[in-house]
């Protein structure tokens, strides 16, 4: 029996006018992940963090009142993920284990994602490459949602750029 959890596989990149120790500051910092890390209208709550190799974070996305038609995995408009920091290579590579609270078989086990931050033409290309991904979660969503996020994720970092 081939497993599930090996199979789904995405990457998306996004070239972003900001160095790479700007967009490396926003994945480990909390409250700048409360902020771009929930796609499309979803919004982010980090319920702790603990920056370290073996650390990691527990975050909930919350889905808006106007979704009628993706039910939480956690709860009811809930996702709750736990990510442990596997790697932190400051200001090039993070790589998170990451896993869903969950009751739901099709939304669990252990989830890679693995982001770079690659300068180029005066910004840099964050690429977010996941593995592993959970046979409840389409690929096609993933890519939609990790899109979202790297486009909040751009809007964030420039907003934090003119203050």
């Amino acid at each position: 029996m081939t497993d599930a959890f090996s199979r789904a596989s995405t990457r998306n990149s996004k070239w972003i006018k900001a160095m790479p120790e700007v967009l490396y500051r926003a994945f480990t910092d909390p409250a700048a992940l409360a902020v771009w890390q929930a796609p499309g209208d979803m919004a982010g709550q980090v319920h702790r963090f603990d920056y370290r190799v073996g650390g990691g974070y527990q975050m909930s996305l919350y889905y808006p009142s106007t979704e009628t038609t993706s039910p939480g995995k956690t709860e009811d408009r809930e996702d709750r993920y736990t990510a442990r920091f596997v790697e932190l290579t400051p200001p090039r590579k993070i790589v998170e284990a990451i896993t869903f609270d969950t009751v739901n078989p099709a939304f669990k086990g252990e989830m890679i994602m693995e982001a770079t931050f690659e300068t180029e033409n005066g910004g840099t290309t964050v690429s977010l490459f996941f593995k592993g991904i959970p046979s409840g979660v389409r690929p096609e969503d993933n890519e939609a949602g990790t899109q979202s996020s790297l486009e909040k994720l751009a809007r964030y970092v420039e907003q934090e750029a003119d203050r």
